[in-house]
């Protein structure tokens, strides 16, 4: 009975200490370990890479709908800009910067947790998955936003020379006008 009251304390003794521990604040390292498990770098990356394409369709269809067309050389000379964007973008700097983020929003065990989910097969399918997710749901969003954007601007500068023909006053000239 002994032993068995003994066993039962140290029990709930391990219990609760695991419980402190998982309620703990996660630690840089808790972190980091996390974003490589989430092979977070690369996620940037592919994730810069995906929105450069959005981007590319975005400001193509607005200067097709305003100048009726686009130059030839377009497309190579935005990739080109946008490849090299994303290439000097400091990946680095910005994952390090994301960890007090984490930290604020996250405890020890939930960080543990999450690792021990994108560490598993589904977690790591997920990962591997997700960029072509995120492209592919983004190129069918892109006419709905192309779209929106278009309304709204059309809206937005209707609203404009409303404002233009009932405002009393001279409109404002910008600072860079002033000199």
């Amino acid at each position: 009975m002994k032993r068995l009251l003994i066993a039962f304390a140290s029990l709930a003794f391990s219990v609760s200490c695991l419980a402190q521990t998982l309620d703990e604040p996660a630690s840089k390292d808790d972190v980091i370990l996390y974003l490589r498990t989430m092979h977070a770098h690369d996620m940037l990356e592919k994730t810069m890479q995906v929105q450069s394409q959005s981007m590319q369709q975005l400001v193509r269809d607005q200067v097709l709908k305003e100048k009726g067309s686009v130059p030839p050389e377009f497309d190579a000379h935005f990739k080109k800009t946008m490849d090299e964007l994303v290439r000097g973008m400091p990946v680095d700097e910005i994952t390090e910067a994301m960890i007090p983020a984490y930290q604020k929003h996250f405890t020890k065990g939930e960080i543990e947790a999450m690792n021990t989910f994108y560490s598993s097969p589904v977690g790591q399918k997920v990962l591997q998955e997700l960029p072509a997710v995120m492209q592919e749901g983004a190129q069918a969003a892109m006419p709905i936003m192309s779209k929106y954007l278009s309304e709204w601007n059309d809206r937005l500068q209707q609203e404009l020379k409303e404002m233009e023909k009932t405002s009393p006053s001279k409109p404002e000239k910008g600072p860079s006008s002033e000199n």
